[in-house]
Order: structure tokens, then sequence, then C-alpha cells
């Protein structure tokens, strides 16, 4: 994800296979232009403007354009979009406003606006979350969005640890993968728009149960970062049943998606769950 200018001697483009675009977890009143609404959210125009890079849509669309641009330079071979809307006290209360269907009408007209600006060889990946959007549990809305969007090529980024997130009775990790093949197979046909994986677990039902209002005091961006990141664990799988997920889909890209930290805690994360793709490791 590139925030900042890139520095192709830090990151080379023989690295970059994909780039997960901006992502902004509440974007549906500013693209429905409810300046009340964002005032009650934000305090000021001052505050709107530093989060969405100004204050009209071709201002926002403008950040999109940037960050595509970024990716075209570092030689992209596909891009992530998040079909996700949740405002700040939805993401602890979980009573949005917004319905799936709502968030994915207006994702698929920002993607549209943006259409002209998507190089031809780069993929379009939509990633799925467990806020009002890709939740990727209502097959129809699936299809809904996929023949929406103007730009070809197009798929589907699964994130399994998202998808987990959309049952919070999970307790398991082999639970988990059931859950995610059965949600899968209710796809139909689009399953064979999933392109790509974001391979993770997350088993944060007692969690969730057990957060469902927040103090003021975490209504800050370093609360809200908190509570998110218990919500969504990117722990390695370690039961060798993950490996059904892989070869039920065949992704063309297969990311081992954990938070960044020290690289030795990363390295093991990562070895942890190659051996569970191996066959290696507990079955739970």
């Amino acid at each position: 994800m590139f925030c900042a200018p890139w520095d192709k001697n830090l990151h080379r483009p023989p690295w970059i296979q994909g780039v997960h675009l901006r992502f902004w977890p509440c974007w549906l009143d500013f693209w429905r232009g409810d300046r009340r609404e964002l005032l009650r959210q934000f305090g000021s125009e001052d505050k709107i403007k530093a989060y969405y890079g100004g204050l009209t849509r071709e201002d926002w669309l403008n950040v999109y354009r940037d960050n595509i641009r970024t990716a075209r330079q570092a030689g992209a071979r596909y891009l992530v979009f998040h079909v996700s809307h949740a405002r700040t006290s939805e993401v602890f209360n979980w009573r949005f406003q917004a319905s799936s269907r709502e968030v994915i009408a207006a994702a698929g007209e920002v993607i549209n606006r943006l259409a002209a600006d998507l190089p031809a060889t780069m993929t379009l990946l939509l990633e799925n979350l467990w806020w009002p959007g890709l939740t990727l549990r209502d097959r129809e809305l699936v299809g809904r969005l996929l023949a929406g969007i103007k730009h070809s090529p197009v798929g589907i980024m699964l994130d399994t640890g998202h998808l987990m997130n959309t049952n919070p009775e999970l307790t398991t990790e082999t639970a988990g993968v059931e859950y995610i093949l059965a949600t899968l197979d209710r796809l139909g046909d689009y399953r064979r728009y999933i392109r790509g994986i974001h391979l993770h677990r997350s088993l944060a039902g007692k969690y969730l149960k057990r957060r469902t209002a927040a103090a003021a005091a975490e209504l800050t961006p370093a609360g809200i970062m908190n509570h998110i990141l218990q919500m969504d664990e990117h722990l390695p799988f370690s039961t060798p049943a993950v490996r059904r997920i892989v070869e039920y889909v065949q992704p063309d890209y297969l990311v081992h998606e954990f938070l960044p930290g020290p690289l030795a805690a990363w390295g093991q994360k990562i070895r942890r769950q190659q051996r569970a793709l191996a066959g290696e490791g507990d079955w739970q």
C-alpha cells in the first residue's frame, strides 16, 4: 500500500506483484455529500479535508488516481479495492445505517469513475470485509457488483480472516475452514472470480460478542485501531485443513497477510502457515 511517495530503491519493482489501494473505512457519507453528517462525525471542514484529501468527490478520486499512477509505475499486476463502509461508532456498536446493497451500489459508482484510470493490463480485485459491503455471504449482491463494474479484468480477493469475522460463533480453525468453503460454495459460478487469497485466520468471536459499545476515550485513532486489530487478528493458520481452501480456489495470487512487526516474528508466522499448507501442523 502506497501511503507516501514511492521509493523504488526501497521497494523495487521486481518485488511488487500487487498494490492495495488506499482504504477509508467510512466514506459513504462523503460520497453522498452529506455535509451535516460529516460535520457531526469530524467536527470541522478542515478535519474532513485532511481525512479525504479535499472536500469534493473529485478531490477524493484524485487521491485514488495518484495511488493508481504509482502502482502502474511500480509495475503492479493487480490492485485491491476494499468494498466496505462503517461509521466510527458503528465499528463498535454494529448498528449500521447503510446496507450492503447501498455500499455495493456506491462502491460501483466510485470504481466506474476511476475506470478510465485503470490500466487494461492490471486486474482489479475486490476484497471482502465483515462490515456492510462485499461480505461474500450474498450471492446476488456479489453478482450485482461484478456485473456493474466497467473495468476488465475484474475479480475477487478473498480475505479468509475477514470472512471468518462474519461468523462470531467460530471457535476453531477447522470450523473456520468449513465455514469458508461452505460460503464459497454458495457463490455458485461467481466463485470463479476469486483470483487471489489474503490467507490468515481470525477467531475473534468472544471479543466481538463482548464489545458492543465504546467509551468516549476509545473514539480516538489509536483506540479505534486497537479495537479493529482485536477483531481482525491476522494470525497464521496452523491446521493442514487450510490446504482445502487453496485447493478449492486455485488462486493466481496467494498472500500470507500478517501484521508487520519484528522481522523474526513475522517470519515465524509465515513459516507456521507454510507448514500447515504443506500438510504439517495441528488439526484443530
